[in-house]
């Protein structure tokens, strides 16, 4: 991923250092293992850890890699020569390479997890503190982008926490269903290994030994993580589509803050645009690129081909860089996000109780209109307010056919706002109950 949208601590992860590193630790641990079975001398597996200090040189084995068209050989003829032929010739004793670079990618994958669930605990905290902010904050619903009836902004914010909250679930399960590796040898027999030595392994590098590998981990634990990822990307522009729409001129009930000195159109001094979330939008399909390969990835001739290899190479480290800086950039936009309380209630009102036509339409079936009678009596009086900007209450007291049905008092009752919000506490319980933070 670009370094625009990278943030340090995600992309080290995916460094050829760090998967060097990891590739070292997963066969300095197999030879520890392998010793305490007697397969290897005690001399050779503690040789091996003589370099846990070492850098080592990404150059150098690009050089042997040049050569060998093969990267897990030219790694560990670069660890032969830090620590001697002759020490390191049981290294990679009865491994495949699979074994190494499934369970490092694991390794990376759950390392990746465990920063994008902190993210993910950024945004809902964001989420929460301006849900209780906006609990009482009313604006206008609306389904179809139009006026439907009254709710407020605190549950605006409130449903996004609920979505959130179970995008960081299923992270948590894809986390650990993803936690396996394997040190199973060629096509997965254990035929040269001892499975003791991939427990022993697994259990250093804070995974669970694969049940059964052929000689891959299978790649439908990986398809259901990406899947995830692209779940949490689609919550997250959710989000910033909400907020896009609020930050349109016409509407402007809500808007990305817009710091001293930035600019928002080379051409047009007056805009203020909401960039960060049509940024997220983007960043968010990017994300979801990444699910439909992992899907293809599952499907594997045999016991292994590479075909998912590349694949891999580029969606594991894109996906999960992509999404922690957007992750990151969406906890900003909502915690410095501007609420406009004064236009969302002048938004509410600019139909003039239109609103409150359920109201009044539950209300004359209640006193014995069928729901065709009453529903064409408020229609036809809706229909004034959007045609002829009329008063919705007002052309209700006017009509005689309501009147006869329904009192000038109860008519009037109809158009309370509190009934509206009258169960917005209970609907907090709900979410923040059932999902404290």
């Amino acid at each position: 991923m670009i370094p625009r949208y990278a943030r340090p601590e995600m992309t080290a992860i995916w460094s050829p250092e760090t998967k060097f590193r990891i590739w070292y630790e997963i066969e300095a641990h197999a030879c520890d293992a392998q010793a305490d079975l007697g397969v290897i001398p005690r001399e050779n597996a503690d040789a091996v850890w003589r370099a846990k200090d070492v850098e080592f040189d990404v150059a150098r084995i690009d050089e042997i890699e040049a050569v060998t068209k093969h990267d897990v050989i030219a790694f560990l003829t670069h660890l032969a020569e830090h620590i001697g032929s002759d020490e390191a010739r049981f290294v990679h004793q009865g491994m495949t390479s699979s074994d190494v670079l499934d369970t490092t990618l694991n390794v990376q994958l759950v390392r990746a997890a465990d920063i994008l669930l902190a993210d993910m605990d950024k945004v809902l905290d964001a989420l929460k503190r301006r849900a209780y902010e906006h609990k009482d904050t009313v604006r206008i619903g609306r389904s179809h982008g139009i006026h439907a009836e009254p709710t407020t902004m605190g549950l605006t914010f409130a449903r996004f926490y609920a979505e959130m909250a179970r995008g960081k679930a299923r992270l948590e399960r894809a986390r650990d269903e993803v936690a396996t590796g394997a040190i199973s040898g060629a096509v997965g027999t254990f035929a040269n290994i001892d499975p003791a030595v991939e427990e022993h392994v697994c259990a250093r590098m804070g995974l669970r030994p694969e049940p059964i590998s052929t000689q891959v981990i299978p790649r439908d634990r990986h398809a259901m993580f990406f899947a995830t990822l692209g779940v949490i990307a689609s919550s997250m522009e959710n989000i910033a589509t909400e907020i896009r729409h609020m930050q349109r001129t016409e509407v402007l009930e809500a808007e990305e803050f817009f710091s001293p000195g930035q600019k928002g159109s080379s051409a047009m001094p007056h805009k203020r645009n909401p960039v960060l979330t049509e940024n997220l939008t983007g960043l968010a399909r990017l994300v979801r690129m990444a699910v439909v390969p992992a899907m293809e990835n599952v499907t594997l001739w045999h016991e292994r081909d590479i075909s998912h290899s590349s694949v891999e190479r580029g969606i594991a480290p894109d996906a999960t860089i992509t999404l922690d800086f957007a992750l990151n950039r969406l906890a900003g936009v909502i915690d410095k996000l501007v609420v406009y309380p004064d236009t969302m209630l002048a938004n509410m009102n600019k139909f003039k109780g239109l609103v409150m036509s359920q109201r009044v339409l539950l209300a004359l079936t209640q006193v014995g209109v069928s729901r065709e009678d009453a529903y064409r009596l408020v229609q036809r009086n809706a229909m004034k307010v959007w045609e002829q900007g009329k008063d919705f209450k007002e052309e209700l007291l006017a009509d005689a056919e309501v009147t006869a049905a329904l009192s000038p008092a109860q008519i009037e009752e109809k158009f309370d706002l509190g009934y509206h919000t009258k169960n917005v506490d209970r609907i907090f319980s709900r979410v923040f109950d059932s999902n404290p933070l």
